[in-house]
């Protein structure tokens, strides 16, 4: 019952987040339509947001809590761990700032000089986004292992907020103007969440956690396992990266539809799948730090039953009516009628892989929470592998939806490395054992 209200309250924040985000993607698709400007400005956000997603929805928190589960001085290690993470991450920031323009020319390799002058700065800007939402990473992981969801699953909608009202401000402005107005808007929205989560930290007694005493001490197991973890759940992510990166390459526009197929695709991942496993991985890590194995399979069983069902529901909607979709989304202003169509297309393929993300989520929570890091990323850097090989076989003929489909091709090699390492056999006797 405590799991599924967990689900329940991830699953609410995130569809009040989505519905948001859907409202700022149609007035950015309606005042910005698919060109130059809007992939600038995507391309712009695409590298911090990477991290966001890496970060926030998984990577962090499977290194973490297993650790700080297992800590003796919980206070010295969490503040430890945030002092060296935030240091780090404003170093890189500073760095990104100064030699934005080669940053730019890395992501996007296909822009000529004129493109990344114009994108540059907006990346620099955006950059400033990643220590805001490593503060709220931070701070939604101590939360979480008090089971407490609700402040980070609803906050995200700061940030959406944030760019739709840089929308409504800049809407009369210039293109350009307005990549500006909505770039400083992902700051502010990161200061907006970061200030939430200090009120939900003091108002669940964790202030004492940043009782800072020292920034030397040696945390190399966690980095460790922190750096394959990002590895293990950056497939998905670095997927759609190599997807924006390769369509710079391709027709203007190729990287708004593939952003905006992409958003669709998002939804019912991280409605259904993000949230049960953010609402699951706590709990496993306890029962299996407890020797408690059968309260975890229990779990993973009926999590993956219910999770199954959802997006296979998902997915065959998305598949009939993914043009109808798009349309009432985004067919409006500037975004035209073979905007849609391209869009839905690309949405179609990106579909096909959304079952199999979606379990080998789940089942991937196995490894993090015995600490098998490692072997989740060998698994996520095969997955990734097969990915570049289809995407650069499919792009030529196919194009962004070639792209697309590699993507959701490479999601089943996921699938079964996942399953593989959980072993077959444990996959199969989890379908058909009843746990007590």
């Amino acid at each position: 019952m405590m799991l599924k209200k967990m689900i329940f309250t991830n699953s609410a924040g995130i569809l009040v987040s989505r519905i948001l985000g859907f409202i700022r993607d149609l007035l950015t698709a309606s005042f910005l339509g698919a060109n130059i400007y809007s992939d600038i400005f995507f391309v712009a956000f695409k590298l911090p947001n990477l991290f966001r997603r890496i970060f926030a929805e998984g990577a962090f928190t499977q290194a973490f809590i297993p650790a700080y589960a297992k800590s003796k001085n919980k206070i010295r290690f969490s503040s430890v761990i945030f002092l060296q993470f935030i240091a780090l991450i404003m170093f890189l920031s500073l760095l990104v700032t100064l030699f934005s323009t080669l940053v730019t020319k890395v992501i996007a390799l296909g822009f000529d000089e004129k493109t990344v002058d114009l994108a540059a700065p907006l990346l620099a800007i955006n950059f400033y986004y990643l220590p805001l939402i490593f503060m709220v990473t931070f701070m939604a992981t101590l939360l979480q292992y008090k089971k407490h969801f609700a402040t980070s699953a609803f906050s995200t909608a700061l940030l959406n907020l944030s760019l739709i009202t840089a929308l409504l401000i800049s809407k009369d402005l210039d293109k350009y103007t307005m990549t500006f107005y909505l770039s400083y808007a992902v700051v502010i929205g990161g200061f907006l969440q970061v200030l939430v989560h200090i009120l939900a930290i003091k108002a669940n007694n964790l202030l004492k956690i940043f009782t800072f005493r020292s920034f030397f001490i040696k945390q190399n197991k966690f980095y460790k396992n922190f750096a394959n973890s990002t590895l293990g759940n950056s497939m998905m992510h670095l997927s759609a990266f190599l997807d924006t990166w390769l369509a710079s390459y391709l027709i203007a526009g190729s990287i708004s539809y593939i952003y905006y197929a992409n958003r669709v695709f998002q939804l019912p991942l991280a409605l259904f799948a993000i949230a049960t496993s953010t609402a699951l991985f706590p709990i496993i890590a306890r029962a299996i730090k407890n020797n408690d194995e059968a309260k975890a399979l229990s779990l993973m069983k009926n999590a993956s039953q219910i999770l199954f069902i959802l997006l296979s529901i998902s997915t065959l909607i998305g598949l009939v009516f993914n043009e109808f979709i798009v349309e009432i989304l985004f067919q409006r202003g500037s975004f035209s009628q073979e905007d849609s169509k391209n869009t839905a297309l690309i949405l179609f393929m990106y579909l096909l892989g959304l079952l199999p993300f979606g379990i080998a989520k789940i089942f991937s929570l196995w490894l993090y929470a015995k600490e098998q890091q490692f072997l989740a990323a060998k698994i996520s850097i095969k997955a990734l592998a097969c990915n570049i090989i289809f995407s650069l076989i499919l792009i030529k003929p196919y194009g962004a939806v070639g792209l697309a489909f590699a993507s959701s091709l490479s999601a089943y090699v996921l699938l079964y490395l996942t399953l593989k390492e959980f072993g077959l056999s444990n996959f199969l006797n989890l379908i058909t054992k009843k746990f007590s």
